[in-house]
This record gives C-alpha cells, sequence and structure tokens, in this order.
C-alpha cells in the first residue's frame, strides 16, 4: 500500500515495508554428516551466508546433533531408519509454520530423504522440499529404491506447484540430467547418476507442464513444468558442478557432477533473483564434498 505523506503542502508517496518484496535467501547442501562438516567450518561458512532458509541431505545425525549445530534455528528433521545414514533438515531463521516426509503414494520409503516445510511469508504460503534421493547402484535393490522414489516424486511434484503454488525441491537428487552436468559424462552412461532412464524423469520434471515428453531413454511422458533454476541461470555451459570426487585431483580440476538442485514451481521460478554455487575457493577449505547451492526468491509481491 502507498500512503502519502504531506511536506509543505505536497502530496508525496510514501512507500511502507508492506510494499517492499522481500528476498529470501534459501541455501541447500549435501553436508555429508552435519557433525562433521561443522568441525570443518560449515557455522563459519553460514555467518557469512546470510541466508534465511538452509535445507540439509545427509545429516547422519539425530536431533539433538543438529540442534547443537544450528543454535538458534527453528529446525524440522527427518532421521533416517538406520543410525547413521540419510537424514534430511530443514533450519530457518524464519518460523515454520508445517512440515511432512512422506512422499505419497505408499509404500514408498521416504525417511530421512524427504522433508517439507512451510512458510508463512507476507501474506503468501512457501514449501520448501529437502530431498536426497538415493545414489542406486545397476541392478540392485538400491536401484529399484531409486526407481520407487523418483516414481513418488512424479506423483507429488504436480500436488506441490499446483493452482500457482510457491513450492521449490531443493536438494542432492543424484541425477546428472544433461551431459552439460557431468564432467566425464561418456564414462558414465551406464551407470547409476547418469542412466538415461532415470534422466528421462528430469526430462519429464522439466517439461513444459501437460506437453507430451520424449525422454532421452525413448520414453513419453507428460511434462510437469517445473524449473531447473541453476540450468536457467547458468545456460548452456558445462556444469557448474556441486560434488567433486574425493579421488584424485577431482575438485582441483573441477571434474565434477551438478547433481544438487533448486527445482521451482513455475510460480517461484518468476520470483528467483539470483543463484549461484558456493564453491570453496580450495580443496582445504571444503567442509563437505559438495557445494552450496544458493537462490534469492522475491516473497510477499
Amino acid at each position: 500500500m502507498v500512503q502519502a505523506r504531506r511536506s509543505g503542502g505536497v502530496s508525496e508517496p510514501r512507500v511502507t515495508l508492506a510494499d517492499v518484496p522481500r528476498t529470501i535467501r534459501i541455501a541447500s547442501v549435501n553436508v555429508n554428516g552435519i557433525r562433521a562438516a561443522v568441525r570443518n567450518g560449515m557455522a563459519g561458512w553460514l555467518d557469512r551466508a546470510d541466508v534465511d532458509i538452509l535445507t540439509l541431505q545427509e545429516v547422519r545425525a539425530e536431533r539433538e546433533h543438529v540442534d547443537t549445530a544450528l543454535p538458534g534455528w527453528h529446525i524440522v528433521h527427518d532421521e533416517a531408519l538406520a543410525k547413521g545414514r540419510a537424514g534430511v533438515a530443514v533450519a530457518s531463521r524464519l518460523p515454520i509454520s508445517g512440515s511432512r516426509t512422506k512422499l505419497p503414494p505408499e509404500p514408498a520409503q521416504s525417511e530421512g530423504r524427504w522433508l517439507e516445510a512451510t512458510f508463512d511469508i507476507d501474506g503468501e504460503q512457501l514449501t520448501v522440499v529437502s530431498a536426497y534421493v538415493h545414489s542406486g547402484e545397476v541392478g540392485t535393490p538400491r536401484q529399484e529404491a531409486k526407481w520407487a522414489f523418483l516414481d513418488a516424486m512424479t506423483e507429488r511434484l504436480p500436488q506441490l506447484s499446483a493452482d500457482g503454488a510457491l513450492a521449490v525441491v531443493t536438494g542432492d537428487l543424484n541425477v546428472g540430467h544433461r551431459e552439460l552436468d557431468i564432467k566425464n559424462w561418456r564414462g558414465n552412461v551406464k551407470k547409476a547418476g547418469f542412466l538415461p532412464r532415470e534422466r528421462a524423469y528430469f526430462d519429464r520434471f522439466f517439461g513444459e507442464a501437460g506437453s507430451d515428453v520424449t525422454g532421452v531413454d525413448g520414453s513419453t511422458g507428460t511434462g510437469l513444468g517445473w524449473i531447473d533454476i541453476g540450468r536457467r541461470f547458468a545456460g548452456e555451459v558445462d556444469g557448474p558442478y556441486t560434488w567433486w570426487s574425493n579421488r584424485g585431483q577431482a575438485f582441483d580440476n573441477d571434474t565434477g557432477w551438478r547433481i544438487d538442485y533448486h527445482a521451482a514451481s513455475p510460480a517461484l521460478a518468476a520470483r528467483v533473483v539470483d543463484y549461484r554455487v558456493a564453491r570453496a575457493a580450495a580443496y582445504a577449505e571444503r567442509w563437505s564434498d559438495h557445494a552450496p547451492v544458493i537462490a534469492d526468491y522475491t516473497l510477499g509481491c
């Protein structure tokens, strides 16, 4: 609302705080164990990053450890059933109005891998998801679990974006969607993380809503209309990568994978004003094998 202020008999427009959209900074990172991340420098990074909402994957800790790592934050946490495995969390400087941890349809097992947090911000509702998709392994039950999880995501995404809702799925989705997303893609086309069938799910996730989409594996399905914020901002370039193997000189040579995403509903994608991968300046300065992925969104428009 614009109000008028009188000065010397002249009415001048006065902008109130309610008129100004608020920029919300959301960062996502696979911490590869939150206790180790804190020991290696995560807290210092957070002090500098000015993050409003932080989504974490592979937390590998109990709730008390998460609270200790993030004092003063509002936190929701879904611990993995198996101790020391998986685990996702959402931490926020803003109050969290609700959360859910299950992906429909059951019995897809999402324990420690899917967490939705809802926020009421300046009259608008925002849903932020921290997701940790299975890494998979060809020809094993681990890959079957990954297919089930991706199927469940296919069911849930249209629900999250229905009626112009503001939603973002962040996290380690463990699939390089395109050849641009993996430095050595030719050597990985038969490996989990870059299988054509996996990539076809992302073809549909990011395909035009309601359109017929032919996946890279030749399968067909309906586009869901979600937006890959990283690719939209980076354009048709290699990377920017978000994960590097600890083997050899992968980090120093930037031989990485882009498997950490901000996937936004169309309505929220229109609100993005900045995106970046916070790659450490040097190997010794990393506190995880993944880099934080950060995007700024405007709320209260």
